[in-house]
C-alpha cells in the first residue's frame, strides 16, 4: 500500500501545483478577495471529483471511445474560462470594503473544475485503472489512493493561496493591475487550449482542412 500512496502523493502534488485554469482562478480570487476565497476555490475538487471518479471507473470498466463526450465538456469549459479571463482582466484594485460573499469562489471553482476535461482525462486514463487494480487487491487501498491524491491536490492549491495572500498587501496599483492582466491572459490561453482540445476530441476540427 505504501507505493500506492506514494504514487498518489506525487500525482496529487504535481497536479495541484501544475498551471491550469483552477490554479489561475485560485490566485486571481486570492488577490481580489483574500486567501479565504482562494482556499474556497482550492476545495472545488473535493466536491466535483467524487462523481467524476465514480463515472470514470464505471466507464473505464464498461465502455470505450468517449472522446466526443470529453470534447463537449472541453468546449463548455473553454467558454467559461474565457468569461473568467475577461472578468479577471478587467478587475479593479482590491479595497478594504470588498465583499467576499459576492466573489462566488466556490461556485466558480466547481464550474471550472467540472467543465475542464483534465479531471476526466486524469481519472479515466490514470486514476481509474489504478483504482480498479488496487480495489481487486483491497478496497481499502483504493480508498487510500483517492484520499491521498485529493489531500495533496487540494493542499498544494491551499498553500499557493496562503502564499499569495501573504504578499497581497504589496500588490497594489500598477503591480496589481499587471498581475491581474497576466492572469487574465493566462486564463485566456487556457480557454483557447480547452476549446482547441474540445474541437479535436469532438471531431469537429477534423471536418475542416
Amino acid at each position: 500500500m505504501i507505493p500506492l500512496i506514494g504514487g498518489a502523493v506525487v500525482l496529487g502534488l504535481s497536479s495541484g501545483f501544475a498551471p491550469g485554469p483552477l490554479l489561475a482562478l485560485v490566485i486571481a480570487q486570492t488577490l481580489r478577495y483574500g486567501p479565504r476565497e482562494g482556499i474556497k476555490v482550492s476545495i472545488a475538487p473535493l466536491i466535483t471529483d467524487a462523481p467524476i471518479i465514480a463515472l470514470s471507473v464505471f466507464l473505464v470498466s464498461r465502455f470505450a471511445g468517449m472522446q466526443p463526450v470529453l470534447g463537449i465538456i472541453s468546449l463548455a469549459g473553454g467558454l467559461f474560462v474565457l468569461y473568467l479571463a475577461w472578468e479577471t482582466f478587467r478587475a479593479q484594485n482590491p479595497s478594504a470594503d470588498a465583499v467576499s460573499d459576492r466573489a462566488g469562489s466556490i461556485g466558480k471553482g466547481i464550474t471550472v473544475n467540472a467543465l475542464s476535461p483534465h479531471p476526466y482525462i486524469f481519472w479515466i486514463t490514470v486514476g481509474s485503472p489504478i483504482i480498479i487494480r488496487s480495489y481487486r487487491e483491497s478496497p481499502a487501498s483504493a480508498i487510500f489512493f483517492i484520499l491521498s491524491f485529493l489531500t495533496c491536490l487540494i493542499g498544494a492549491k491551499v498553500i499557493i493561496a496562503l502564499l499569495v495572500g501573504r504578499s497581497k498587501k504589496i500588490l497594489t496599483g500598477k503591480t496589481y493591475r499587471a498581475i491581474m492582466g497576466f492572469l487574465g491572459i493566462a486564463l485566456f490561453v487556457f480557454s483557447i487550449i480547452l476549446i482547441r482540445d474540445g474541437l479535436a476530441l469532438s471531431g469537429i476540427m477534423t471536418k475542416f482542412p
